[in-house]
C-alpha cells in the first residue's frame, strides 16, 4: 500500500474542508479528496448564516465571505399569504459555492493537507486502519461526500427515505427590486415547500424552489413550474445554471459512524428539515469529526458522537419538534403572524432554522395564540 495518513477525507465541500483543517491543526497528516477539480459548482442556495462565519472564524479562516455584501434582513412569506419582514438578528451572507467551497479548500491546503482528485469507489474498515480502492489508507476516514455518500453506503446505511428526503432545483437570476433582504416564500398547494431568492450583491440572486418527497417523481419542469409560480417577478427565462439536488434532512440521520469511519454533513444528513440549510450543520460536524479522527483514532467514532450529541442534541431534537408541527399549513401562518408581531419570536424562528437554536416556550405560546381562525388566502 503506497499511500498512508492519519486522516483522510472524501469530499472536499465545507464538511470535508472543515475536517481536514481541524485534523491539520491538531497536526494529523491529511489527504483530502474530491472528484472535482476546484473551483467546481455546486447546486445549493448559497445562503452562510452567521453561525456558519461563526464556526470558520474558530478554524482561523477569516475571508471565506470576504467581498461580499452582508444581507441584514428576511422577507418570509407564508402558506397563506402573510409575511413578516425583520432585520436579521446577525446578518447573512451568499456567496456561490464555486466560491466559497474553492476558499475553503485552498484555507485547508494552506494549513498543509494533501488536495487529490480520486473518486472513492470501495471502503474496506479494518482493524488499525480503512483502506479506499486498495490503495489508500487512514487511521480514520471522514466521509463527508455528500446527499449520494459513498462511504455512507459502506457501512450499511442506505439513503434517506421519502418525507425525510427533499428535491431542490436552483438557479441564478438578476436580482429583484427592492430592499437586499432573503426572501422565502413558502407554498399552500405543495406543503413543505418553498421557493428563494436570496441576492448576491453584483446584480445576480441564487433562487430555486424545493420540497419534500413523498413517494411521486418530481420533473424538472414541475420544479420550474413551482419556481415560476412562487417567485412571479423573476423571468424563468433569465434563470441560468439550474441544477437540482437531493437534501436529506436530519429527521433520518444515521448514525455518526463505525469505528474508524465517520459520516459528516450531509453524508450524515445534517440538512435542517425546518429549512433545508446545511452549511452550518456541515462546517461544525467537519469540525468535530477532525478533532476526533486527529486525536483519538481508536475511539473516533465514540468519541464524535459525544461530540455532536453535546453541541447539536438539544438542537436536532427541537428542530425535528419544529418541522413535525411545520407540516400543518396553519402552524406556519400563525408562526409568522406571532413573529410580525413580537421580534422575539423571529429571532427564535431564525435562530432554529438556520443555527443552533431552539423552541422556547415564549415562542410555542405565542404561535398557539395564533392558531385559531388562520389565514384563508388563495392558493398559490
Amino acid at each position: 500500500m503506497s499511500d498512508e495518513f492519519d486522516v483522510v477525507v472524501v469530499g472536499a465541500g465545507p464538511a470535508g474542508a472543515a475536517a481536514a483543517l481541524t485534523a491539520r491543526r491538531a497536526g494529523a497528516s491529511v489527504l483530502l479528496l474530491d472528484r472535482s477539480d476546484f473551483p467546481r459548482d455546486k447546486a445549493c442556495g448559497d445562503g452562510i448564516a452567521a453561525h456558519s462565519v461563526d464556526v470558520l472564524t474558530e478554524l482561523g479562516v477569516t475571508e471565506a465571505v470576504a467581498g461580499y455584501a452582508p444581507l441584514p434582513a428576511l422577507r418570509l412569506v407564508a402558506p397563506g399569504g402573510g409575511a413578516v419582514a425583520r432585520a436579521l438578528p446577525r446578518p447573512a451572507y451568499t456567496v456561490p459555492r464555486e466560491v466559497f467551497d474553492a476558499r475553503l479548500v485552498a484555507a485547508a491546503v494552506a494549513a498543509g493537507a494533501q488536495l487529490r482528485r480520486h473518486t472513492v469507489r470501495r471502503v474496506e474498515p479494518r482493524a488499525d486502519r480503512v483502506v479506499l480502492d486498495g490503495e489508500l489508507s487512514g487511521r480514520v476516514v471522514v466521509g463527508a461526500d455528500g446527499a449520494g455518500s459513498v462511504v455512507r453506503r459502506a457501512l450499511g446505511q442506505p439513503v434517506n427515505p421519502d418525507r425525510h428526503l427533499a428535491l431542490a432545483i436552483r438557479g441564478y437570476a438578476p436580482a429583484l427590486p427592492g430592499p437586499s433582504e432573503q426572501l422565502i416564500v413558502t407554498s399552500q398547494r405543495r406543503w413543505p415547500a418553498y421557493a428563494w431568492s436570496f441576492p448576491i450583491g453584483d446584480g445576480r440572486a441564487n433562487v430555486g424552489y424545493g420540497e419534500v418527497l413523498r413517494g411521486e417523481p418530481l420533473s424538472r419542469a414541475y420544479l420550474l413550474d413551482r419556481l415560476a409560480a412562487l417567485l412571479p417577478d423573476t423571468d424563468p427565462a433569465t434563470v441560468t445554471a439550474l441544477r437540482a439536488h437531493h437534501l436529506p434532512l436530519s429527521t433520518h440521520r444515521p448514525a455518526p459512524g463505525q469505528g474508524r469511519t465517520l459520516l459528516a454533513g450531509d453524508a450524515m444528513s445534517l440538512i435542517n428539515p425546518f429549512t433545508g440549510e446545511g452549511i452550518f450543520y456541515a462546517l461544525l460536524s467537519g469540525a468535530l469529526a477532525g478533532e476526533a479522527a486527529a486525536n483519538s483514532p481508536q475511539v473516533a467514532a465514540r468519541r464524535y458522537a459525544d461530540g455532536l450529541r453535546r453541541r447539536l442534541g438539544t438542537h436536532l431534537r427541537h428542530s425535528s419538534v419544529a418541522a413535525w408541527l411545520a407540516r400543518r399549513r396553519r402552524v406556519v401562518d400563525a408562526a409568522v403572524r406571532a413573529a410580525r408581531r413580537d421580534d422575539r419570536v423571529f429571532d427564535d424562528v431564525v435562530e432554529l432554522g438556520l443555527g443552533d437554536g431552539r423552541l422556547t416556550a415564549r415562542t410555542l405560546g405565542m404561535i398557539g395564540i395564533g392558531l385559531p381562525g388562520g389565514d384563508r388566502a388563495p392558493k398559490r
